[in-house]
C-alpha cells in the first residue's frame, strides 16, 4: 500500500567516524519491550549547537529515542556517541560524569511533591557539588530568574499553574550548566499562548547557553518556531530530516501528512 504514495528511502544519518564527530550520533539503535518493536534500525545526526526537533505520531518511540541518548534505556542493538565517546561503554562513574553535560526536560516536568520548587532546581548541584546552601540556592534562583520564576524558589509544585511547572523544571535541567538539554514534549498540556511563551525560553536558552538542544514534539507550530532542522520519526526508524525549510517544501508523503495534521496517508489515522 505503501508504494503508492512513493515513500523515498531513509536518509542516510551515519558518519564515516563516530570517533570525530562533534555532537551525538545514533547509529542503529533498535528497542523492543515485549512484542512490541518501538525503535528498528534507527540512526540520527545531531550536529553541536543546533536546535534538532523530532517529529512523529504519539507512540512511535521519540521519549524512547531521548531517553536512549544519556542511556536512560539500554538498546538491544545500536551504538551512540557522544562528542566521539561510545556511551555503551562507559562505567557508571564515566556515564554519570557524561550526564552532568545533559539537562532534561520531562514531559510532566517531574518535580518532587514533597520540596520546595528551589530544592527540586538545586537537586542535582545538591548530589554533585559540595556546596553551602546558601550557595545552592543563590544558584536555583539565578536559575529560576532565567525562566521568568522570580519568587517561586519556596512555593511548593501544587501552588505553580502548569505552564510554571515546566519553567521549574527548564530551571532544573539548566542549573548543572549542560551543554545539552533535552526536551520531552514541552509544550503538551499548555495553552497555546502559554506553550508559545515555553518556545521562547528555548529559543532564549539556546542562544544564551549556547546550547545543543533536542525536541521532541507532535506540535507543529512549536517546531517550526524552535528547529533549525527537524528528523521524522515513524514505524521505529528516522524516515526524515533535514532544515525547516526543507520540511516547509518537501513532498515526502509521510511528513506532508503529519505537518498538514491529515488522516489519510501512509501513516494511517489510528
Amino acid at each position: 500500500m505503501e508504494a503508492q504514495y512513493n515513500i523515498p528511502p531513509v536518509p542516510d544519518q551515519k558518519v564515516a567516524d563516530p570517533t570525530n564527530f562533534d555532537g551525538i550520533v545514533v547509529e542503529g539503535i533498535s528497542k523492543s519491550f515485549g512484542s512490541k518493536q518501538v525503535l528498528e534500525d534507527a540512526n540520527l545526526l545531531i550536529h553541536k549547537g543546533e536546535t534538532l526537533v523530532i517529529i512523529g505520531r504519539s507512540g512511535e518511540g521519540k521519549s524512547v529515542l531521548l531517553k536512549h541518548i544519556v542511556r536512560l534505556l539500554e538498546p538491544d542493538c545500536g551504538r551512540i556517541w557522544v562528542e566521539g565517546q561510545e556511551i555503551s561503554q562507559m562505567e557508571k562513574r564515566e556515564l554519570m560524569e557524561l550526564r552532568k553535560k545533559f539537562g532534561f526536560l520531562f514531559q510532566g516536568a517531574a518535580l518532587f511533591d514533597s520540596m520546595n520548587i528551589c530544592k527540586n532546581v538545586g537537586l542535582m548541584l545538591a548530589e554533585h557539588m559540595n556546596w553551602s546552601e546558601e550557595r545552592l540556592r543563590e544558584r536555583a534562583c539565578e536559575c529560576l530568574s532565567m525562566v521568568g520564576l522570580d519568587g517561586a524558589a519556596d512555593k511548593l509544585p501544587s501552588e505553580l499553574s502548569g505552564g510554571m511547572k515546566k519553567r521549574a523544571g527548564l530551571a532544573r535541567a539548566i542549573v548543572m550548566e549542560p551543554e545539552y538539554i533535552l526536551y520531552d514534549e514541552p509544550t503538551t498540556g499548555l495553552d497555546p499562548i502559554t506553550g508559545d511563551a515555553i518556545n521562547d525560553l528555548i529559543i532564549k536558552l539556546q542562544k544564551e547557553l549556547g546550547v545543543t538542544s533536542i525536541v521532541v514534539t507532535h506540535d507543529m507550530p512549536s517546531a517550526f518556531k524552535i528547529a533549525d532542522r527537524m528528523a521524522m520519526l515513524s514505524r521505529g526508524k528516522i524516515v526524515f530530516s533535514g532544515t525547516v525549510d526543507e520540511v516547509r517544501q518537501t513532498d515526502h508523503p509521510m511528513v506532508r501528512q503529519f505537518i498538514e495534521g491529515n488522516s489519510q496517508g501512509p501513516l494511517g489515522a489510528f
